[in-house]
C-alpha cells in the first residue's frame, strides 16, 4: 500500500474538519432550542456579581420561554464558570464559540475578563454582550481605536461613570479636594480612576493623593494614613465590594469620616457586611439601577425577583434580567435563530430598548446610552439619591 504524501494527508484532514463543522452546525440549526453561551464569574473573587447576574438572566429566560420563546424556539443557556480569571474567561469563550456552537455569548461581568473573552468572540465572529463590563476599551480596539464589531454592552461605560462621580462630588457635595485609592491590577479600577481624575480636574477639583494597591490587599491602613495627612475632603475608591468594605471600615477607624465615593463595584450587601453598619455611612456610589425607583417596571421586577430568590435584587441582578430580554429582542429583530451575522447587525441597530435599568440605545462604539443613579449608604442602609442622564 502506497503511503500518502504529507500534502495529501493535510488536505484530507482539512476536508474532514470542514465536513464535521458543517455537520455540527446543521445539528445546531435543526435544534429545537436557541443555544446561548453564558460566561460568568460564578466562583472566585467576584462570584457575588456573577451569581446575582445569572439569577436575573435565568429569571428573564424562564419568562421568555414560558411565553413561547423566540421565533418558535426556546432559549437554552449554556452556562460556564470562568472562576473570576481572565485566562479561564478566554478558554470558556473559545469553548462556547467552537465546541458548544452557540449563537451568542453573554458575559463576563468584569471588564478584564470580558476583554479577554472578546479575543475569542472576535476570532470566531460570535456576538458577545456584557451587561456590566464598564471599561471603555471593552468594545474598542486599543491599537486601532476602532469598534470591535462583535462586542457589545448594555451598561454605561467608565467615561460616563467616572465623570458622573466627579461632577457629583463637585456640584452636589461641593468638594474641591479628593484622594483616590485604586487597584493597579484591575482594568476596571484603573479606567475609572483615569476618568474621574480628568473630569474632577476639568471641573476645578484637585487630587491631593493618588494611591495604588495590588490585588488581594486586605490592609489599607498605610495608604489611608498617607491620605489622612493630605486632608482631602473626600476619597474616591473605584473598587469591588470586598476592598470597598475594608477601605470604609479602616478609614473610619483612623478617624476619617469624610465622604467615600465609589462606583458600581460597591453595589453589593458585602460592602456593609465588611465595613459594619456604623462605619458604612456618608458613602456614595454610582450604579445602574435602584430598587427604590418608583417606576412600575422596576417594582414589578423587584417583586418577582424577591419571590423567586428571597433577596432584594441589586444592579447586577437587574442588568442580568435586562440582558435576557435584550438578546431575545435582538434575535427576534434579526429574524434568525442561527445566523450570527444577522444577530450582530440587529444588536448594532438597537434603539430605545426598554429595560428595568433604563432605556437603552447602542451607539457607534457599541456602548449603551442610558442614565445612571447615585446611591447613598447611611448607617448601613442604601437610599436612592438622584438619577443622572448621559
Amino acid at each position: 500500500m502506497k503511503r500518502l504524501n504529507f500534502q495529501k494527508v493535510i488536505g484530507i484532514m482539512v476536508v474532514m474538519v470542514f465536513i464535521i463543522s458543517i455537520f455540527s452546525y446543521a445539528q445546531s440549526s435543526s435544534s429545537k432550542t436557541i443555544r446561548i453561551g453564558v460566561n460568568l464569574e460564578l466562583s472566585g473573587a467576584v462570584a457575588q456579581f456573577g451569581q446575582r447576574n445569572l439569577e436575573g438572566l435565568k429569571m428573564a429566560i424562564d419568562e421568555i420561554n414560558s411565553k413561547g420563546g423566540v421565533l418558535g424556539k426556546k432559549l437554552e443557556l449554556v452556562v460556564y464558570d470562568n472562576k473570576s480569571d481572565k485566562t479561564e474567561a478566554l478558554n470558556v469563550a473559545t469553548k462556547l464559540a467552537t465546541k458548544e456552537n452557540v449563537l451568542a455569548m453573554l458575559g463576563p461581568v468584569t471588564s478584564g475578563a470580558t476583554k479577554s473573552a472578546s479575543v475569542a468572540a472576535q476570532r470566531y465572529k460570535v456576538p458577545l454582550i456584557s451587561s456590566t463590563a464598564t471599561d471603555d476599551l471593552v468594545t474598542v480596539d486599543e491599537r486601532t481605536g476602532k469598534t470591535k464589531p462583535y462586542i457589545f454592552r448594555i451598561c454605561f461605560n467608565d467615561s460616563f461613570q467616572g465623570s458622573v462621580m466627579a461632577n457629583f462630588a463637585l456640584k452636589t457635595l461641593k468638594i474641591k479636594t479628593a484622594a483616590v485609592i485604586y487597584d493597579a491590577s484591575s482594568d476596571y479600577s484603573k479606567g475609572l480612576y483615569k476618568n474621574f481624575k480628568e473630569a474632577f480636574a476639568k471641573g476645578g477639583g484637585k487630587l491631593v493623593a493618588e494611591e495604588a494597591f495590588s490585588k488581594g490587599e486586605q490592609d489599607f491602613n498605610g495608604i489611608l494614613t498617607k491620605i489622612r495627612d493630605k486632608k482631602p475632603q473626600a476619597i474616591f475608591a473605584p473598587v469591588y465590594y470586598d476592598e470597598a468594605g475594608l477601605i470604609i471600615k479602616q478609614a473610619r477607624e483612623l478617624g476619617m469620616w469624610i465622604p467615600i465615593l465609589g462606583s458600581d463595584g460597591f453595589d453589593d450587601p458585602k460592602v456593609v457586611e465588611k465595613a459594619g453598619s456604623k462605619y458604612a455611612t456618608n458613602v456614595f456610589f454610582s450604579t445602574h439601577y435602584s430598587s427604590q425607583d418608583t417606576d412600575k417596571r422596576v417594582q414589578e421586577f423587584k417583586k418577582k425577583y424577591q419571590a423567586k430568590y428571597k433577596i432584594e435584587p441589586n444592579a447586577l441582578s437587574a442588568l442580568g434580567y435586562d440582558l435576557g430580554y435584550f438578546i431575545a429582542d435582538a434575535i427576534k429583530r434579526a429574524n434568525s435563530t442561527t445566523d450570527r451575522e444577522k444577530l450582530r447587525r440587529a444588536l448594532e441597530n438597537t434603539k430605545n430598548f426598554v429595560g428595568v435599568t433604563g432605556i437603552i440605545s447602542i451607539d457607534a462604539k457599541h456602548n449603551a446610552k442610558k442614565s445612571a443613579v447615585i446611591i447613598e449608604i447611611k448607617n448601613g442602609v442604601q437610599t436612592f439619591k438622584q438619577k443622572l442622564n448621559p
